[in-house]
Parts: C-alpha cells; structure tokens; sequence
C-alpha cells in the first residue's frame, strides 16, 4: 500500500494497479511519465465530475485520446464495476458508480466477494476431500494475491463448464491460446491427490516442460488455490544420497566439520557414521535415527551436504470449502486494502476542489 501518502495520482495509480486494470513497469507509484490513458479518464474527469455523465467525445477532448482509445479504456473501467453507463441517443454517457470513488469500489467489492463465492464452490466440486492432504505444515511464503474475478460467461465452441471455470479464474494465464488446457490438467491432478506433487512428477505425467509446469503453479499459488510445500518424507531418502556420495567423495572428517555433522547431535552423528562403516545404513534407517532431530535442522543437515529441499505442490486445503475460505480471506484483505486507499483519495480530491 502507498503508506503515509496524499499524493493523488500515486493514490490512484495504486487503486487502478490493484484492480489490475493497467500493467505497471515500475515497483512505484510516483512517476508521471508511467501514468497512463485510464489513469487520465479517472484523475482528469471521472473524479473531477463523477456525475456529469461523460461520453466518448468529451472524455477524448479532455484526455486527449481517440474515439477508438476511449473505447477501449471505457469499456474496461465498466467491465471491472467502477463506471456505469447509460444510452443518451446515439451515444454512451458514462459515470463514476455511486459518485465517488470510495462508493464505486464499495460496490465493486461488495459484487466480486459475490462472485467470487460462486466460482469457487463451482471449483470446489472438483476437488477431493482429504485430511491427509493437510498433514504437513504450511510453508509461510508471501505471494502476490492475484486471482480474476469473473461471472459466468456465454459459452465458446468446445469449451464446457470446468474449461471455461479454470479460464475465468485467470489460471490459464493471460496470452494462453484456446487449445491450451495445461491448467486444467495440472489443477485435476493436484485435486484428486492426497499428497503433494513434484514439478518433475508433473512434467513427466503431463508431458510438458517444467518450465511451463511452474509458471501454471506460480498463477495456482498466487490465486492461494495451492501452496508449496517441503516433501518430508523424501528428506531421509535425499541425506542418505548426500552423505554416501560426500563419505566416499570426501570421507568422515570433512561430513564432521563442513559437511554438517558437526552441527548436530553427537550421538546422531556417530549412529550415521557407523552405519556408513558396517555397510548398514540405508534410508529407513536414516529416518529413523533422524527422528529425534528436528525438521529445520534436518533441512540444515541436507543444505550442507550439498542436497536441496524438496518442495512438491498441493491443492490448498483439505476440501473445496476450505480452498474457498482461503481464497476468500485474500479477495477481503485485497479489497479492505484498496477501500482504505479509495477513502484518503476521495479526501485528498475534497481538499484540492
């Protein structure tokens, strides 16, 4: 959020960039130069006279756009809720709903927490319950909440109600041809599986690069529809891979002093080195005499014997209901956030008019 700020076009461009109505280049929000058509309709007119009932002519004279620019740019203001039109002869007059921004975004918010609803126990049919699937603790990452909120569209040629689902929530990415159903697929596997998925399992299953695996679970991640999480159980398996190549590539006294043993508990250390010795060890048995150390530290243990943590992904929550309340959390937070900033704008523009 612009903290502190009255600046209004900053307050604006933050509102405009939150609702995903234009794509910004820059992390910040005071530039002029990166302020573009939309945000001159809202700061030139819309906010201006929110009620006079602007058509595509004047709007252009005023912001210096074409008939066939302030089409466009009117049409995506109203798809998104701020703007209302209304038919005066031949022409469209336009205004800013509830005749102020803070009353616009109130109603937009107040549809979209509706809609989104909708959508997602429409999704939520989809996705197998499983008490499992929750087992392992969420991995605390921040995301960029990013979800599209959309009603129920006419249908396409070929497209049924789940294509057309995974499509309006954005899962499909925004440049993604009409024959392209890899979100589909990947949301399918992770919705019927009770444990998490790795990005090579998917790649191989699916037959697509994992590249495009990860892009498709990064909009799955930051819709809070999955998560990614640490594969504990592949942990053991992986450190008893580190510590046979760096035992035979390096031997006992580099595990003990960089290869990580130092770090832990002497008798673990000395049960490992052991087992490596009698030709005894194996992953179950490094499991189980690393039971007593904790996961952070066995995470360490992999790290410095040159493994990496594996990480798999999983739908986000134990039933569809639960995939709802924790998208529902991040669609009210992300609404509070651009009401509070609506407010200071609308009180900003009071002190200047």
């Amino acid at each position: 959020m612009p903290t502190g700020s009255k600046d209004p076009d900053i307050l604006l461009s933050w509102i405009l960039d939150s609702l995903g109505l234009v794509k910004r280049k820059i992390e910040s929000w005071g530039d002029e130069k990166e302020f573009g058509a939309l945000h001159r309709i809202m700061s030139d007119a819309l906010l201006l006279e929110p009620l006079k009932g602007w058509d595509i002519k004047t709007l252009g004279d005023v912001c210096g756009l074409s008939q066939t620019g302030m089409h466009h740019q009117m049409l995506k203001l109203k798809e998104s809720g701020l703007v209302s039109s209304e038919n005066n002869g031949r022409w469209h007059i336009y205004v800013l709903r509830g005749g102020s921004i803070t009353a616009a975004i109130n109603l937009l918010a107040a549809q979209s927490k509706e809609i989104i609803k909708l959508r997602l126990k429409e999704l939520g049919h989809y996705i197998k319950d499983s008490d499992r699937r929750m087992r392992i603790p969420s991995e605390l990452t921040d995301t960029n909440f990013k979800i599209k909120i959309s009603e129920p569209s006419a249908s396409k040629n070929n497209e049924n109600k789940f294509d057309a689902l995974i499509n309006d929530l954005g899962l499909n990415g925004d440049r993604a041809k009409d024959s392209d159903n890899l979100a589909k697929r990947i949301f399918i596997e992770l919705a019927k599986s009770s444990d998490p998925i790795t990005i090579l399992s998917l790649s191989d299953k699916l037959l697509e690069s994992r590249s495009r695996i990860k892009r498709t679970l990064d909009r799955f991640r930051n819709s809070n529809i999955a998560e990614r999480v640490p594969m504990l159980d592949r942990i053991a398996q992986d450190i008893y891979i580190g510590i046979m190549r760096q035992y035979n590539a390096r031997g006992k006294e580099w595990l003990f002093n960089r290869g990580g043993f130092g770090r832990i508990n002497d008798e673990i250390a000395s049960e490992l080195i052991y087992g490596m010795e009698e030709k005894s060890l194996d992953s179950a048995k490094v499991q189980e005499i690393l039971t007593p150390l904790s996961i952070e530290k066995q995470k360490i243990l992999l790290n410095t014997l040159g493994g990496r943590m594996p990480y798999g992904y999983r739908i986000k929550g134990s039933s569809g209901d639960e995939v709802k309340e924790n998208v529902m959390r991040s669609v009210e937070r992300s609404l509070l956030r651009i009401k509070t900033v609506a407010e200071r704008l609308d009180k900003v523009i009071a002190k200047d008019v």
